[in-house]
């Protein structure tokens, strides 16, 4: 039988800041709050073309610690569509953010961070974003792996 683990499903945030996620994933990403189960915690859960793919547990009603960051986990990556429109949006509110090319130019990357600190890195294949500029690599090292 074989096995296979298969596409990543979710992922999942711990914050005290529930509010202003909401609205960085939403207002920055253009992802769009949706239907969530009745569990006995609040949160939220932010869709992406019907899917419910980032789940945001709010803690603040609890005493665990808001870690500053993502841990070990690195990063999380989306593939994505829009490669200039996101450019833009990021510089119209006054994001941070890194762009580059990945070497053989196949792949452009988009790199910024929520308000918890998770880094999301926003994959673009070069073939599909019709009329984009190419990215020319920041000296930042937001993004790197």
């Amino acid at each position: 039988m074989a096995v296979s683990v298969g596409m990543l499903d979710h992922f999942n945030i711990r914050t005290r800041k529930l509010a202003e996620t909401v609205r960085f994933y939403e207002d920055v990403l253009g992802l769009e709050k949706g239907p969530r189960p009745d569990f006995a915690f609040p949160g939220a859960w932010m869709y992406s073309e019907g899917k419910p793919v980032v789940h945001l547990v709010d803690i603040s009603p609890t005493d665990e610690a808001q870690k500053p960051d993502s841990g070990v986990v690195h990063h999380v990556a989306f593939a994505s569509r829009g490669f200039d429109g996101m450019r833009q949006r990021l510089s119209g509110k006054g994001m941070k953010f890194d762009s580059r090319q990945v070497p053989g130019g196949d792949l452009w990357q988009i790199f910024v961070h929520d308000p918890n600190g998770v880094m999301i890195e926003l994959n673009y294949e070069a073939a599909k974003e019709q009329g984009a500029a190419a990215p020319v690599e920041t000296a930042g090292d937001i993004g790197r792996q």
